[in-house]
C-alpha cells in the first residue's frame, strides 16, 4: 500500500507530469517570470469556468481578502462580521486593517455561518459580512445576500476551500461560490482542490469599477507605471504558478469527482454509527470536499488522532481554537462572546485524508482503523 497522505500532491503530479514540466520549462525559456502570458490566460480561463466577469490573480488567499477590504474603503473601527469557526486568515486581515472583527455562530450541521446569529450581530458600525464556504460546501449565500441588502452591507465571500462548488438559489439559478457577493476571494495553496506549487490566490467580482480598483491595489496602487493614485500593495501570482494552474484548472471537475468518490466510501463505512456524524450537505449546495470532516460524540478525539498517527494515517483538527478564543484578539472584548455551537464543534471535529489519489486499499485501511479504535 502506498503511504497515506492528507493530500497526495506527488502522485497527482506524476499523472500530469509531462504537461506540467513543459509548462514550467516554457516559462523558464521565456524568462517572463512576473505577469507573463500564462497569468492573463489563467485569469480568463478561471473567469470563464466560474462564470464571473473579472478574476484578479494575486499572491495568496490572505492577500485576496486584504485587497478586497482595502478596495471597499473599509475604515478603522468599521465592523466586519465573520464566523469564528474558520481559519485565522479570515479575521487576521480584519485586524491587520484595524477593522473590528465581529464573530458569529455557525450552523451545527453545515459548519457555515448561522443566519440568525448574523442578524443579531449587525450594528450601525457594520460594513461587511465575510461568509466562509467551509470545508468545501457553500454557506447559505442567498440568505446572507438578503441580510446584506436589507442593511446595505458588502459581502466578501471567503471561497478558499470551496472553489468549483455550486450554489442553487430558491428560483433554481445555479452559481459558483465566490461569484455571488460583492467580491469573492480564493486561495491556490498546494493542498487546495485547485492548488499550485507554491502560494497563489485570486479575487473575483462582477463589478467593473471595483475590478479596476482591485487591480490597482494589487499593483502598488498604480494603473500607469510610477504613477500611484491610491495606497496599494505588491501582490502578484507569478507566471510559473499560473502555468501550473492553467493545466490543473482543466482537471478541477475531475478532482472534485474523485474527492466525492472517496467521501462516498467514507460515508458508507461510517453510516449509522452512533458515535460518528458524517458530513451533512445542505439542499442548496453540493460539496467539493476540500476536507472530509467527521463530528464525533463520546469519542476521545485526541486519542483517536494519536491512534491513527501510530498507524501512519494522518488526520487533522480544523480548528482546535476558534477565532474568538485566539490570543491575538484578547484586547477587543472577545471574552463576552457566547458561541456554544462553535465551542462544541472545536472539541468534536476531525478531518480524514481526502484527495484525488486515494484508492480503495487506503480507504479500507483508514476506515477499518478508525472503527477499530471507536469500537474498542
Amino acid at each position: 500500500m502506498r503511504p497515506i497522505q492528507m493530500v497526495d500532491l506527488k502522485t497527482q503530479y506524476q499523472k500530469i507530469k509531462p504537461e506540467i514540466d513543459k509548462a514550467v520549462i516554457d516559462v523558464l525559456e521565456s524568462s517572463a517570470f512576473i505577469n507573463g502570458k500564462p497569468v492573463q490566460e489563467f485569469a480568463i480561463a478561471l473567469a470563464t469556468y466560474l462564470g464571473v466577469k473579472h478574476v484578479i490573480p494575486c499572491a495568496n488567499g490572505t492577500d485576496a481578502l486584504q485587497i478586497s477590504m482595502m478596495a471597499l474603503d473599509l475604515q478603522p473601527g468599521d465592523e466586519v462580521i465573520t464566523p469564528s469557526f474558520t481559519y485565522i486568515a479570515t479575521t487576521e486581515v480584519v485586524a491587520l486593517l484595524r477593522l473590528t472583527p465581529v464573530f458569529v455562530e455557525v450552523d451545527a450541521k453545515t459548519f457555515c455561518m448561522d443566519i440568525e446569529s448574523l442578524r443579531k450581530a449587525i450594528t450601525p458600525k457594520t460594513k461587511a459580512i465575510v461568509p466562509v464556504h467551509l470545508y468545501g460546501q457553500a454557506a447559505n449565500i442567498e440568505a446572507i445576500l438578503q441580510v446584506a441588502k436589507e442593511h446595505n452591507l458588502y459581502v466578501i465571500e471567503d471561497n478558499a476551500q470551496a472553489i468549483g462548488c455550486n450554489y442553487t438559489f430558491s428560483d433554481g439559478t445555479v452559481k459558483k461560490t465566490g461569484t455571488m457577493g460583492t467580491v469573492g476571494c480564493t486561495s491556490f495553496f498546494p493542498s487546495k482542490n485547485l492548488g499550485c506549487y507554491g502560494d497563489g490566490g485570486a479575487i473575483c467580482t462582477n463589478d467593473d469599477a471595483l475590478a479596476h480598483k482591485l487591480r490597482m491595489i494589487a499593483n502598488h496602487g498604480q494603473q500607469r507605471r510610477y504613477y500611484h493614485e491610491i495606497v496599494g500593495c505588491n501582490s502578484r501570482l507569478d507566471t510559473i504558478q499560473a502555468a501550473v494552474l492553467n493545466i490543473k484548472l482543466k482537471d478541477l471537475d475531475n478532482y472534485i469527482a474523485a474527492r466525492n468518490k472517496a467521501a462516498d466510501f467514507y460515508n458508507t463505512a461510517f453510516a449509522d454509527h452512533p458515535k460518528i456524524t458524517t458530513p451533512y450537505i445542505a439542499p442548496y449546495t453540493n460539496h467539493v470536499f476540500h476536507q472530509y470532516t467527521l463530528l464525533l460524540e463520546g469519542v476521545d478525539r485526541n486519542g483517536l488522532n494519536e491512534y491513527l498517527a501510530g498507524k501512519n494515517i494522518p488526520s487533522m483538527i480544523y480548528y482546535p481554537v476558534p477565532g474568538h478564543r485566539q490570543e491575538m484578539f484578547a484586547g477587543i472584548g472577545v471574552d463576552s462572546y457566547h458561541l456554544p455551537v462553535t465551542d462544541w464543534l472545536t472539541e468534536r471535529v476531525i478531518s480524514l485524508p481526502i484527495h484525488t489519489e486515494l484508492d480503495d486499499e487506503q480507504l479500507n485501511y483508514i476506515t477499518s482503523s478508525l472503527l477499530e479504535y471507536i469500537n474498542q
